[in-house]
């Protein structure tokens, strides 16, 4: 497998000033750039309202946890991700529902949608999952969730204990991904749904990164540590279908141009809070689009994958 050397570039400073201009501009053009990414069929529009609407809420009430989100709901290709978990999620009912390291907001809005639902949240970043928690609190959902500080193997749930797994853009940072996978299908009830998203390539890639950004892998010798792999169909099928099966469902989602998603992942690591991020819906409608499989990519993207785990099926193939 190819691999891929990332140099982390420091953050350019910004004072109180300079924040307060990007924030006035962010006001001024997000829903502008927001109204001509619905025009143009971005996905995921419908989810960024929905959790605006929710940040607002809670910040009348002095939720101050869901104030970041109010300039930034999502960002790049989650637009995508977010609305295909979502779609697939809310589109049959779940009780008992795990949530794999998914970025915040998703787990904790499905499970506000569901109020017959409680969930439990895995995370072995203890500083993400804080903030989580805070928020989670601050939507009144503090007696439906529970929280482990851990990775998944070591969660103590016994099996088919879930009707819901999501693990959204998680698995690629796993060493050990298909572990990762016969532990979720474990878990899963019979009739139960895992929901995938996933980096992908038309051939596979593998990303090792200067700055340990989540602490949870050790740097090599280099000084490298293991950031992401990008999945192709054959590793698709060693690390993932080899375990869930074929999917029930698919949807592909990728740059329209190679080096479009690097050189926008970049410039956020360059500029920091100085990045344009109310562009970042206008982005994904623009400069990516649908694709039929990851074989057809011309560059980078995302896949999302539905499993419905059948009676009888064995849980470690």
């Amino acid at each position: 497998m190819r691999k891929q050397y990332v140099e982390v570039p420091l953050p350019m400073t910004t004072g109180v000033a300079g924040k307060l201009g990007v924030l006035l501009q962010a006001m001024l053009l997000a829903p502008c750039y927001l109204a001509m990414a619905w025009l143009r069929g971005a996905p995921g529009i419908g989810l960024h309202l929905r959790i605006l609407a929710s940040a607002a809420r809670l910040l009348t009430r002095g939720g101050r946890a869901a104030a970041s989100h109010l300039a930034l709901p999502m960002d790049s290709t989650r637009y995508f991700e977010f609305d295909a978990v979502w779609k697939s999620a809310t589109a049959r009912p779940f009780t008992r529902y795990l949530d794999v390291s998914s970025p915040r907001f998703a787990p904790l809005l499905l499970l506000q949608s569901t109020p017959a639902a409680s969930a439990e949240l895995v995370n072995p970043d203890g500083h993400d999952l804080a903030q989580t928690q805070a928020l989670a609190g601050a939507m009144g959902l503090d007696s439906r969730v529970r929280f482990f500080h851990g990775v998944l193997a070591q969660a103590p749930y016994p099996p088919e204990s879930f009707d819901l797994i999501t693990c959204i853009s998680v698995l690629e940072h796993i060493p050990e991904d298909r572990a990762a996978v016969q532990t979720m299908w474990l878990l899963l009830k019979p009739g139960g749904r895992l929901l995938l998203t996933l980096p992908c390539r038309s051939a596979p890639l593998e990303q090792y990164i200067s700055h340990n950004q989540y602490g949870v892998l050790q740097p090599g010798d280099d000084g490298y540590t293991f950031w992401q792999r990008y999945y192709d169909r054959e590793r698709l099928d060693a690390c993932v279908f080899s375990v869930t099966g074929a999917p029930a469902s698919v949807s592909v989602y990728g740059e329209r141009a190679p080096g479009l998603f690097f050189r926008n992942a970049t410039m956020k690591r360059l500029l920091g809070a100085r990045y344009p991020f109310w562009r970042e819906p206008y982005m994904v409608a623009t400069e990516y689009r649908a694709f039929a499989s990851t074989d057809d990519l011309v560059g980078e993207g995302v896949i999302a994958l539905e499993f419905v785990k059948p009676a009888g099926a064995g849980s470690l193939p």
